[in-house]
């Protein structure tokens, strides 16, 4: 509790006006909760990238862990963080939001330098992991996932050759209190720093050769079912083509990131310790990756499908987890306890008399929504948008005192019965996992 004080008490409720000129028009990309801006302190006249969050826990939590991880090179820094209100074009009045004003990185994205680099070498890229292992490994130290691992959170500060690559966007990132399952109820724990090796793995292979390790010819909105079979059984290959002057050590870091089994893969000090990381061998043969990466389509294909694998592993991370009996605070459970009466099953009891029913039933209500976001499912005569409609009436008759599931259903136009435009039915579903963090994050603390 005391960081989140100390963070506060660092928020400043001083216009940011008062400092900085922002550009309203210039966006540096769109980040998970909406786009980077431009902005310019006007004591100096330097630039810097500005973020705006709406000012919610999730947010304060955000930038207490990307403050935490900040004091790394190979992170993103944050220079000072605004509490105001502030009101967009298409807004009816001001909102409270958080400014958060973060160094500029005028070198641009990771796959954009390498399409740059007409002689993108394999020693680079094993300089660039490097940086990138030791911004994780700074991360892990502090027992942070960043859980948002892809090549456009990876962001060059300048154009010189040896400008550094720092990592950006928390807004995934996780505190891994190792306590997130208990024993009792799962086999083994597999931490969430997995997903960043897992994804450290993948950016790696394409630095490489130019195309991901778990390719798919058919190019969609959601991962083919050849591409989910293969990312699931781990399999992947070295084609010949592109790989035949590309060194051992590299292949074998990549296969022992890209380990099916979580508890299976290298740790981030085994990245760091691996040969290819320390090699004092040339490594200057030219990389096939930056000819390929010219093809921005194609770039784009292999960013959304990263994208989408990293949105499943989260969501796979939110699992029903049922309390020991001697843990759960139930006053129905407590007078049988005292009364010498004990329920027929060893896990918690959902009593009608219990108000605290209504809020199982709640986030019951919104994993449901989840479920149909990833494996949808409609009756007959019934199509998977309806099916989604009906899903998500019932999980906001149950969670309309949800601020974060009102704002989340404006943004995707909901009007009360159904959804008017096309949704991005993972995003969705990363969203009610936040909303079903929150609700029960308030419930445990009450």
């Amino acid at each position: 509790m005391s960081q989140d004080h100390d963070m506060d008490k660092t928020i400043k409720e001083t216009s940011i006006l008062e400092e900085y000129n922002i550009n309203w028009t210039q966006k540096l990309g769109a980040g998970i909760s909406g786009p980077v801006r431009v902005c310019m302190k006007k004591s100096s006249q330097e630039r810097f990238a500005l973020k705006i969050l709406l000012d919610r826990p999730k947010a304060r939590n955000e930038v207490r862990l990307h403050m935490m991880c900040a004091t790394h090179p190979n992170i993103v820094q944050i220079i000072e963080v605004y509490a105001n209100s502030v009101q967009f074009p298409h807004e009816s009045s001001p909102r409270a939001r958080l400014l958060i004003v973060m160094e500029m990185m005028e070198g641009g994205e990771l796959f954009h330098r390498i399409s740059q680099h007409r002689h993108f070498t394999e020693k680079q890229a094993s300089q660039v992991t490097k940086q990138i292992a030791l911004a994780l490994q700074h991360c892990h130290s502090l027992n942070i996932a960043h859980r948002d691992l892809k090549p456009e959170n990876l962001l060059f500060k300048d154009n010189s050759l040896d400008a550094p690559v720092k990592l950006c966007d928390f807004g995934f990132a996780k505190v891994d209190q190792g306590d997130l399952m208990t024993p009792q109820f799962t086999p083994y724990y597999v931490a969430p720093q997995s997903c960043d090796l897992w994804s450290l793995g993948v950016i790696i292979y394409v630095m490489l050769c130019g195309y991901p390790p778990f390719y798919s010819k058919h190019h969609s909105r959601t991962i083919p079912k050849d591409m989910r079979k293969k990312i699931m059984t781990g399999s992947f290959e070295f084609p010949e083509e592109e790989w035949s002057q590309i060194s051992e050590m590299a292949k074998d870091i990549v296969r022992k990131l890209l380990k099916v089994k979580p508890e299976e893969r290298l740790t981030i000090e085994g990245v760091l310790d691996h040969p290819w990381l320390n090699s004092t061998e040339a490594l200057d043969n030219i990389l096939p990756s930056a000819q390929l990466m010219m093809d921005k389509a194609m770039v784009a294909g292999i960013q959304q499908a990263h994208a989408e694998q990293l949105a499943n592993m989260r969501i796979q991370d939110l699992k029903v987890s049922l309390k020991p009996l001697h843990s759960v605070n139930n006053p129905i459970l407590r007078k049988r306890k005292l009364l010498g009466t004990k329920p027929k099953d060893g896990v918690y009891i959902h009593d009608p008399e219990n108000g605290s029913n209504d809020s199982n039933v709640a986030l019951e209500k919104l994993r449901d929504v989840i479920a149909q976001c990833i494996l949808p499912q409609a009756g007959k005569g019934e199509n998977e948008d309806e099916k989604l409609n009906e899903v998500m009436q019932e999980a906001w008759k149950y969670n309309r005192e949800c601020k974060l599931l009102r704002d989340t259903l404006q943004s995707f136009s909901w009007n009360g019965r159904g959804f008017t435009d096309k949704v991005d039915r993972l995003k969705l579903a990363e969203i009610v996992k936040q909303v079903i963090e929150e609700q029960t994050n308030s419930h445990d603390s009450q």
